[in-house]
């Protein structure tokens, strides 16, 4: 899979079906360092925010990915074709604490361009980012009741909105 440099202006995205069918890994840290966590994520949304490109991602507070957000200001988002569903599924559903779970998934961290974090080798897409705001949701702000149900532990997630750096990927993805 060969894939190549998308300006951000550029970018051709179903957006919701990336993010609610295909799903992205999020992945934060360090790749230099050697710190760093991924995880599966399937709620956020791309656009323009305050004039510049970006994703806006959401994470659980009980997530080990979030303490990588907190500490260090890049992100990438990573899409995969349909063959690695369990993969994601992996990366989704157990515990960076305990697991070297991007090694049981089978997928290879890889330095990106810009950002610090790192990106994945095997993806068909990778959105880097840059933190430009962060802060988490405030339950009293919910406007549609039954959101709570999503929340029986009173966990909301923290918010971050990611300026769009760089990206790659294949001719999908990409403007013509």
């Amino acid at each position: 899979m060969q894939r190549s440099e998308i300006k951000p202006n550029e970018l051709v995205l179903p957006s919701i079906s990336l993010w609610g069918v295909q799903w992205m890994l999020l992945m934060s840290g360090n790749y230099e360092m050697g710190l760093y966590n991924g995880m599966t994520v399937a709620w956020g949304s791309l656009g323009v925010m305050w004039g510049r490109p970006f994703a806006q991602i959401v994470v659980r507070p009980t997530r080990y990915t979030l303490e990588f957000l907190k500490v260090h200001d890049t992100f990438t988002l990573s899409a995969f074709d349909e063959s690695y569903e369990a993969a994601l599924e992996r990366m989704g559903s157990v515990s960076g604490r305990q697991h070297d779970k991007l090694n049981e998934s089978g997928l290879t961290a890889v330095a990106s361009r810009v950002a610090d974090a790192p990106s994945i080798k095997e993806a068909e897409l990778t959105i880097e980012c840059r933190t430009i705001y962060s802060d988490r949701i405030n339950p009293d702000k919910i406007r549609v009741e039954d959101i709570h149900s999503l929340y029986p532990e009173k966990d909301y997630h923290c918010i971050f909105f990611g300026e769009i750096v760089a990206a790659s990927g294949i001719e999908k993805y990409r403007a013509q």
